[in-house]
């Protein structure tokens, strides 16, 4: 006989659950009442599913020794548990559908009462927008049911159980489920109910399902209205004279819907019970000739993949910060959202039709841990899982069918393939067939309307675009869209700006989403962030869930800077003939009368005058040649331009005077920085004196430069390696990190092999190597001086077989923090690198040390300003021949290294001045590409000078 008969069987049920009701369109308001039951709830947290009995569920049960927690919240983020994070491996055994016995299960409970204005007659409906994994509910003691699908809405019908006051509702949610093997993510895995819970109040006759289709004719202007609705009423839209029934269709000319001129047009959808309010967006969306088109134009996706984030709510994400994420994509030139891995918040859409973003709305749906017994047992291949998928399909359709900027269904993420997956897409295309669906794991493209890519390299995406590729015949007539690409984790990404070129040279390539929006740093006191690992989770994929555009705290990272600048959608540059620029119209939709241009002149990098520019308000695809104001009178110095795209008025996502794009030239190159000799050494005892400067007579080290006590300078080769120079241990190429290591990189020895005075040079020979190597850097130091400035020559010869690039090529050395503060210099203004200078501005810059920090979660190279040409600290100048990079930080390469968390950082006594003649490309190698080969910094003879004065002489 059984002496366990569990209560918990549909945890590890394959269905979807029971007794909800069919999913349908969601709407943000109505004239019909409804009661928000967000707020403090009780809560007790077992660490099984059957620890406790269903009798909390009943009215008057005693919940005074229970936790409080806000709801939507997660509780492991609310002080009862942990999170986990894992990219793809499930943190339980692969046992599908079962689930360990371990299994996390919070207890909720809420009491409410009805307003005072609730109404008697009709019906209510409980809806949950959000809850992980599993959920059953009760209300005032009766079973509503269960579901699955964490990221999707489900609905009760409640209205016969609803009491005036002293409504009890009781929500048992279990972290581990069936549906979790549905749910493989690459996030943290945070149990509760962290979206929306709403009571809506169904009058008789009151709206069910309904479905807006407001196609667009480009060639006739005319928009055709039809909304078909479960129940009959009418549809009117005042500003179009549109009054009709429902399920009638009607054309009328409008002004069509796209992502760059998101026109709405507010409706009233009316039945006998109901009034729903209406934002309507006439547009078409078409696969033809090859290409994915909207309103009979092609478009190209500048895209970011999007999580939804906050370092201390988790998933639970509030209106303000949606909007906060909407407008930082406006302010960059982000124009479109793959929603992965779910079905966002749907305020997020709401936002992305009003403000205007591109959508690919993705299923909640990833099996990618499957990957790791080669796809057996994948529920998208198992035909009693269907049900399941199917139900979040419609789920997802149903609810968002109505967002204009919804411009493609995704099936889900890396889920393999299987039978399930063409029941999905055959649904789909059924029930919408004005959209077209994606699915990035569909090679063949059976089931698909796009060829869809993840992080292929810049070579293979131009022989796809050159049609080189293979692949069935189906797939060559598709366009490519890449679902993900240049992974933004850590210093990075690099490339974007050959990407970009790729993407705007070929027609079939149709853009693609940056990886990802958002690091998924979580709050902590004593780590500043924390990552995966961090909560003593037994299996976990470190800060890999850290690789957004934006730190935890939504700063923009310099990645999101270079990503909008790569991006704009007005290219700026020198025209054909000397004193113009080139303007040439980006935007698939917009001309460019919504702008105003600025030019302006700088003579070495200070300001000289500032004037309108007249620009045609150009067409999309046209160029104009545009004459710039003359030049100012250079007096010998360096002279560039700027132009500024601006907008010319106020729009909802940014002021007027905003930057959108800008480009900048030379008219007159930098002058040769003077020869610095004249000055011979003179030898006193251990020191060596020339012009401003006193030198280690035995090392021939600098000792002090212009009474500026200088310590350790010497050949820099380090960097703390970034997440993309680490790689990721599936690539099977080269990963630089873990070789510059293996090779010793980060323990170079320098020999010193002689210290010579002859003529009017100091001249130091070394040779700088690791231990246990051959491999070696012939480095030879000649100090000059003219009596008052000091020049430095580095002569670096390779030794030996060099098999990997060095990760950078300078000099460093230390200078005291006390005086050294300020810093100011004439280059690029913010953090770059070789692959990654887009976005660095000449001009004059100031900041503190403090400031030249980049504050990745995980620390690493951060930090360099790149073409330089002279920099200003410490109470020196220095200026490079050629051109350099210059970093400055508190603490050394190496304790950058050995740091985990910001808060292992302390500056100390010493700022540590690193002055690179060059720099190893970033790549996107942490999931994607390492640098393209000619962003290497391999090992060959180079000859670099800098010469260190007083300020101001």
């Amino acid at each position: 006989m059984s002496l366990r008969t569990p209560a918990d069987g549909h945890v590890e049920d394959v269905a979807p659950g029971r007794g909800t009701l069919p999913p349908r369109a969601r709407y943000a308001s109505s004239d019909a009442a409804s009661l928000s039951l967000n707020g403090r709830w009780r809560l007790r947290v077992s660490a099984t599913a059957d620890a406790e009995d269903d009798a909390f569920a009943r009215p008057g049960h005693d919940t005074g020794d229970w936790a409080e927690v806000t709801v939507p919240g997660h509780w492991v983020l609310q002080g009862h548990g942990a999170p986990i994070y894992t990219n793809h491996l499930y943190p339980f055994p692969v046992d599908p559908p079962h689930v360990p016995t371990e299994n996390p299960t919070g207890d909720h409970l809420r009491h409410f009462d009805l307003p005072g204005d609730w109404p008697d007659a009709g019906d209510a409906v409980l809806r949950f927008d959000g809850v992980e994994s599993c959920a059953r509910v009760w209300l005032n003691g009766t079973e509503l049911g269960d579901f699955k699908g964490s990221r999707l809405p489900h609905e009760f019908a409640v209205g016969h159980l609803l009491r005036p006051a002293g409504n009890v509702l009781a929500v048992r949610v279990h972290q581990w489920s069936a549906g979790s093997y549905l749910e493989d993510q690459d996030q943290w895995w945070l149990p509760g109910i962290f979206r929306d819970v709403t009571l809506l109040h169904r009058p008789p006759g009151s709206v069910g399902d309904f479905f807006v289709h407001a196609s667009y004719d480009h060639v006739t202007g005319a928009g055709t209205l039809r909304v078909d609705s479960d129940v009959p009423g009418r549809v009117t839209v005042p500003e179009l004279g549109v009054d009709v029934a429902t399920g009638e269709p009607v054309t009328v000319p409008v002004a069509p819907w796209t992502a760059e001129t998101p026109r709405l047009y507010d409706g009233v959808l009316a039945t006998a019970g109901e009034r729903v309010p209406l934002r309507i967006g006439f547009r078409t969306v078409a696969l033809e000739d090859g290409l994915i088109k909207v309103n009979g134009t092609p478009l190209l996706f500048k895209g970011v993949n999007r999580h939804e984030w906050h370092p201390r709510h988790g998933r639970a994400l509030d209106l303000d910060t949606m909007r906060e994420d909407v407008l930082l994509m406006k302010r960059h030139n982000i124009n479109a959202v793959r929603t992965s891995h779910y079905p966002p918040h749907p305020a997020f859409l709401d936002l992305c039709d009003e403000y205007g973003l591109w959508v690919i709305d993705e299923c909640d749906l990833e099996t990618h841990g499957f990957v790791e017994q080669d796809w057996r047992d994948n529920p998208v291949d198992d035909a009693r899982w269907t049900p399941a998928l199917l139900d979040r399909a419609a789920r997802m359709v149903e609810r968002d069918k109505n967002h204009p900027s919804v411009v493609m269904w995704s099936l889900g993420n890396e889920a393999g393939t299987g039978r399930g997956l063409t029941a999905m897409a055959d649904w789909i295309h059924d029930r919408d067939p004005a959209r077209p669906v994606h699915y990035e794991g569909d090679l063949d493209c059976r089931d698909t309307d796009v060829y869809s890519r993840m992080y292929p390299p810049h070579a293979e995406v131009e022989r796809i675009a050159r049609g080189l590729d293979g692949g069935t015949r189906r797939r060559r007539r598709l366009p490519l869209i890449l679902c993900e690409y240049a992974h933004a984790m850590g210093n990075g990404p690099g490339g974007l700006a050959d990407y970009q070129e790729l993407f705007e040279t070929y027609d079939r390539l149709q853009g693609g989403f940056v990886w990802e929006w958002i690091d998924h740093g979580i709050e902590h006191p004593e780590l500043g962030y924390a990552y995966g690992g961090d909560f003593g989770e037994e299996l976990h994929d470190g800060n890999f869930v850290c690789d957004g555009l934006l730190f935890p705290d939504r700063t923009p990272s310099p990645g999101l800077t270079e990503y909008g600048k790569v991006i704009e959608p007005v290219r700026i540059g020198p025209g054909g003939t000397d004193g113009t620029v080139r303007v040439t119209n980006r935007y698939d939709f917009a001309d460019l009368s919504h702008l105003e241009f600025e030019a302006s002149h700088q003579i070495d990098g200070r300001p000289a005058g500032t004037h309108r520019l007249t620009v045609p308000p150009l067409g999309p695809g046209e160029s104009a040649e545009v004459k710039l104001p003359p030049a100012p009178d250079d007096e010998g110095g360096e002279v560039q331009w700027t132009v500024r795209a601006l907008l010319a008025g106020d729009l909802s996502w940014a002021g007027r005077g905003h930057t959108v794009a800008w480009g900048q030239g030379t008219v007159v190159r930098r002058a040769p920085v003077a020869a610095a000799a004249g000055a011979r050494p003179a030898v006193d005892g251990d020191t060596v004196t020339l012009g401003p400067a006193v030198f280690d007579a035995r090392t021939g080290a600098p000792r002090t430069v212009a009474g500026v006590r200088v310590r350790d300078l010497r050949l820099d080769v380090w960097r703390a390696p970034t997440d993309n120079d680490h790689g990721a241990h599936w690539q099977s190429d080269v990963r630089c990190g873990p070789h510059w290591r293996e090779l010793g990189l980060h323990r170079m020895r320098h020999r010193l092999d002689a210290v010579e005075t002859d003529g009017e040079a100091l001249t130091v020979r070394t040779r700088v190597a690791p231990a246990g190597r051959e491999a070696g850097l012939r480095t030879v130091y000649r100090w000059t001086s003219d009596g008052e400035r000091l020049r430095l020559t580095v002569s670096v010869v390779p030794e030996g077989d060099w098999t990997v690039p060095l990760p950078r090529l300078g000099v460093r050395f230390g200078l005291d923090a006390a005086s050294t503060d300020a810093v100011s210099w004439f280059g690029g203004g913010g953090e770059a690198y070789p692959d990654t200078q887009a976005a660095s501005l000449l001009g004059r810059w100031e900041a503190g040390v403090a400031e030249l920090q980049t504050p990745y979660v995980r620390p690493q190279e951060n930090g360099a300003r790149a073409d330089v040409r002279w920099v200003e600290l410490g109470g020196l100048r220095i200026e490079g021949e050629p051109e350099f990079w210059f970093s400055a930080r508190p603490w050394t390469n190496e304790q950058l290294d050995a740091a985990r968390h910001r808060t292992d950082l302390t500056p100390g006594d010493t700022v540590w001045v690193n002055l690179d003649h060059r720099q190893h490309g970033i790549g996107s190698q942490s999931c994607g590409p390492g640098p393209l080969p000619r962003y290497f910094l391999w090992p060959e003879p180079a000859e670099f000078s800098f010469v260190f004065s007083v300020p101001g002489d």
